[in-house]
């Protein structure tokens, strides 16, 4: 029998993701530059707001990206397997009790939230089928995989060889009957959570970034001007508004949350786990830095 990978289309969906991701990036770092250069006032605050109101879906929409990279549909002659980002559905072929596509629904199956090309992802109820949980990229080749737990949209770009191959597993029947298996991205976070040394690692970094920003909201207000970027011996002390120290949160904001991201994937394996705490690790001592930094810029005499 035929066994293999039915992926989904990714190509659209990618791209669709990645002008989203683009924009977003422009208009944030615009925002973080026209921050830099403005005076504590209005101008200041419409720029914070647009800064972090574009910065903050970058995450979100990167890793639905990320889970349309290596989206995958697996089927054998035991299970079928679905991957999505950290999603991760592994079902049994003797639980599935049918596969059918969704136009032949009598009625139509409503989509996701947010249903962009390359992320159907999310739950839905309809009204003869129940819970159902959309893992799909493409709304035209939906296909029901039926449980007794659960309803799973899928959309495979060979949808027809997808059910062609579970119609033939099903008469051959099971080779070694597998375990059922579900994963979701929160797993990994309270897995995680579970040691102590993660556990203070995050808190060390959210305390700091936190400390970051309410000392530099102190400071802008009540000191004008400040020394900032490379000062010469022997030359005019060169000083900046002190708006400007509005980058230093932002910048270890960012630089955490991409460390945390990171080291939530390193952390999946066993054999990968030292790599986490070292990224944990690293992003916790920057904003350290970052802290210092402020410190010694303020208490520079000007």
């Amino acid at each position: 029998m035929n066994t293999g990978h039915f992926p989904p289309s990714k190509q659209r969906g990618l791209i669709v993701h990645s002008i989203v991701i683009l924009v977003l990036a422009v208009l944030a770092i615009t925002g973080f530059v026209n921050l830099s250069r403005s005076e504590v006032g209005p101008a200041f605050l419409i720029s914070l707001l647009v800064s972090l109101i574009t910065f903050a879906p970058i995450p979100f929409f990167a890793y639905r990206a990320y889970s349309l990279l290596r989206a995958d549909y697996y089927m054998d002659r035991d299970s079928l397997a679905i991957n999505w980002g950290l999603r991760v559905e592994d079902i049994p072929l003797t639980d599935i009790e049918w596969i059918r596509s969704a136009g032949d629904l009598t009625h139509p199956i409503n989509l996701p939230p947010l249903p962009m090309p390359g992320g159907l992802v999310g739950m839905r109820r309809h009204p003869d089928l129940g819970p159902v949980e959309f893992l799909a990229s493409d709304s035209k080749n939906l296909l029901l995989v039926a449980t007794a737990r659960r309803i799973f949209v899928i959309s495979p770009e060979d949808a027809v060889g997808l059910m062609q191959t579970f119609a033939r597993a099903t008469e051959l029947g099971s080779i070694t009957p597998t375990d059922a298996k579900s994963e979701y991205p929160s797993f990994i976070v309270s897995l995680a959570w579970q040691s102590g040394l993660v556990r203070y690692l995050w808190l060390t970094a959210l305390f700091l970034n936190l400390g970051l920003f309410i000392w530099a909201s102190i400071i802008i207000p009540s000191t004008p001007r400040v020394a900032l970027g490379p000062q010469f011996v022997g030359s005019a002390l060169e000083t900046v508004p002190s708006s400007q120290l509005i980058i230093f949160p932002l910048a270890s904001l960012l630089l955490t949350m991409a460390g945390w991201i990171g080291g939530l994937y390193f952390y999946r394996w066993e054999k990968e786990r030292v790599l986490a705490f070292i990224v944990w690790g690293s992003s916790t001592l920057t904003s350290l830095l970052f802290l210092l930094a402020v410190l010694f810029i303020i208490t520079t005499p000007i």
